[in-house]
């Protein structure tokens, strides 16, 4: 048989190096796509509040705010009513975290009590290809005394596991 040389077949080296390539590229695309980032799905930190005592659900409206960085308060959450538990933010760097608790009743009448918690933070690594993540352990908390009789730490160490409650809030049954 007479082969043209401008016939496009390959040649037998040619074909097994198109092979070659073709087996390595495929078990590179399968290395990658095995390759394992172990970043949590919920990789939020945050702290859980319960409602215990005689009070174990505020039905009045309650609006909490904290500080922020740049000397202003933000609204965490806006006049929920029916709480029995709650979780808020945990600042990632500030030793301590301050948090307004605004609470008004049916009758008009309108009470503001301060928790400040006290708090060491430690980084977290999970992985180079996961956010920067801190876990804090509760020091102390203190507050004020309008509606709130006390706070206690049930819970120390804040990790991505907020099945248990950190705190429980023991709200002046008097008052309700």
């Amino acid at each position: 048989m007479i082969r043209n040389k401008n016939h496009p077949t390959l040649r037998r080296t040619d074909r097994r190096s198109l092979k070659r390539l073709v087996l390595f590229t495929c078990i590179s695309l399968l290395l990658a796509a095995c390759s394992s980032i172990d970043c949590p799905m919920n990789n939020m930190v945050h702290t859980k509040y319960l409602l215990a005592g005689d009070v174990t659900t505020l039905t009045d409206t309650l609006t909490i705010s904290t500080d922020i960085q740049d000397g202003n308060d933000s609204v965490v959450i806006n006049k929920q009513v029916n709480t029995d538990s709650l979780f808020l933010p945990i600042s990632f760097q500030r030793p301590q975290d301050t948090f307004y608790f605004q609470i008004r009743r049916t009758s008009g009448i309108q009470s503001i009590d301060t928790i400040t918690v006290h708090k060491d933070n430690r980084p977290h690594f999970e992985s180079i290809d996961c956010s920067p993540t801190f876990f804090h352990t509760i020091q102390q908390v203190t507050t004020t005394h309008h509606a709130i009789d006390s706070v206690v730490i049930n819970n120390p160490q804040v990790s991505y596991d907020a099945t248990k409650a950190h705190f429980l809030i023991f709200f002046k049954s008097r008052v309700y």
